[in-house]
């Protein structure tokens, strides 16, 4: 078999890559591929009880071309025992979160913060953003109304959840920009819901980025990114998986059904031989004419989107009012 992917041999084109917004995954599939160190990325990899904190650096040119991102931290925090709703470990998960919020944000006492939830509230997957935004302690419009004794410790916090093109006509870039130009922050802080490439990481993950964020790109739907080249000013973005493709589904069946039958089925010996690209690029030739680029998640999302969206809007409190009590994030947490 020559170096030329099965895919490229059968269907004379490149196999699709997988759709995923974690930088995790995209340096998991590389080194999958490569079994190397990826130039230009570094990742360092940490554990608090049953939580996981992997934190992924690209440095360079070349790091930001092989993981198809954009350099900066991307920092994964995964606790897979989040889906059986365990009180303990969402609060475990709060202080964690809470703890990497402030390291990462870089916030002075008198610091401004626009907190913009990117999403669609009408579609329970892409609810994310909005129900965040519901539950921030937003205090913008209170600071020069709150004695001097009362409002140590609160940062000036604004706050919007402006909806998607699809329900306002105006791109979501256009709406934040506009409010960035006026409120003038030295920080916007977006939440939005993500594509994963691994089921097992649906509303179970968080990632923080620095380097803004692209809405609806692990959908397959590019819209202009909301970054400090197009804002302004430093964008930090939070993000929580919530859907997968079809296709990633797919490929996963047939990986663990070849793993039950390696050594076993003959037949599938061409199977077992593909690459993870080729083996994509064939389920996508075949499920594309009939599901299209169709996205799946979980049955009980709406209760894990609540959870979820509960215990950030909490962590984002207190990362952001150093004053309020700790215990302001577990409010938010049935």
């Amino acid at each position: 078999m020559s170096k030329k992917g099965i895919f490229e041999q059968f269907f004379g084109t490149v196999a699709p890559q997988e759709y995923t917004d974690l930088a995790l995954e995209a340096h998991e599939a590389l080194r999958g591929r490569a079994g190397v160190e990826i130039s230009g990325v570094r990742v360092t990899e940490d554990r608090r009880g049953e939580i996981a904190i992997t934190w992924v650096e690209i440095f360079s040119e070349e790091g930001e071309r092989l993981m198809g991102k954009t350099r900066g931290n991307y920092i994964t925090l995964e606790a897979p025992s989040l889906r059986h709703r365990n009180r303990q470990l969402q609060e475990d998960l709060g202080q964690v979160l809470t703890q990497n919020l402030v390291q990462l944000l870089h916030l002075r006492p008198d610091s401004n913060v626009f907190v913009v939830g990117l999403g669609n509230w009408k579609a329970t997957p892409d609810a994310l953003g909005p129900r965040v935004v519901n539950g921030v302690l937003v205090t913008r419009h209170l600071k020069g109304h709150i004695p001097l004794d009362l409002s140590g410790g609160l940062r000036s916090v604004a706050a919007l959840a402006p909806g998607v093109l699809g329900l306002t006509g105006i791109e979501t870039s256009e709406i934040i920009r506009a409010v960035v130009d006026d409120v003038q922050p030295d920080l916007v802080i977006a939440i939005d819901a993500l594509a994963a490439r691994n089921i097992e990481r649906i509303a179970t993950s968080i990632q923080l980025a620095d380097s803004g964020i692209h809405p609806g790109s692990g959908v397959g739907n590019e819209r202009i990114g909301l970054t400090q080249k197009t804002l302004g000013v430093p964008v930090v973005a939070i993000g929580v998986p919530t859907v997968v493709h079809a296709i990633t589904i797919a490929t996963n069946t047939i990986d663990i059904l070849l793993d039950k039958l390696r050594g076993q089925a003959s037949l599938l010996q061409i199977i077992e031989e593909m690459e993870a690209p080729d083996k994509r690029g064939l389920i996508n030739e075949i499920l594309s004419p009939l599901v299209g680029d169709l996205v799946v998640t979980p049955k009980e999302i709406d209760v894990l989107i609540d959870d979820m969206s509960r215990l950030i809007a909490g962590s984002l409190n207190a990362a952001l009012h150093p004053n309020i009590d700790q215990g302001e994030i577990f409010r938010y947490i049935n």
